[in-house]
């Protein structure tokens, strides 16, 4: 059963960057439109199970939006205006629908990292 999953690290912090405000978009020839909004929980991840499910996970191509400076101004961090990163997007392809597809963050104020986790 496919489904779409992710899991955001705080690097500055060491630990689950928990409230982190994510955006779910599928993007195709019109452009870019929000499937979903929400907060991530105190592990970092969605609550109420993944992003997709396999009822709702299609091939196609996607983009996740992570509200990062929001986040680390929440968290009392002194950031530059503009920040240096505001929001990181990651566009990614799901070509299997019945895949389990994994997209992580490790992020800090000043860098990100992400993979095709497990």
């Amino acid at each position: 059963m496919g489904h779409l999953s992710t899991h955001v690290l705080d690097l500055m912090h060491g630990c689950p960057a928990a409230g982190m405000q994510v955006s779910l978009q599928r993007i195709d020839a019109n452009g870019a439109t929000t499937i979903k909004t929400l907060e991530l929980n105190a592990d970092g991840r969605t609550d109420g199970g993944p992003l997709l499910d396999a009822t709702a996970m299609a091939a196609g191509r996607y983009r996740l939006v992570f509200s990062v400076a929001r986040y680390f101004r929440a968290r009392g961090v002194a950031l530059p205006e503009p920040a240096f990163i505001d929001e990181v997007p990651i566009d990614f392809g799901i070509a299997d629908a019945a895949g389990h597809y994994h997209v992580p963050l490790l992020v800090s104020p000043w860098a990100y990292s992400t993979y095709r986790g497990s």
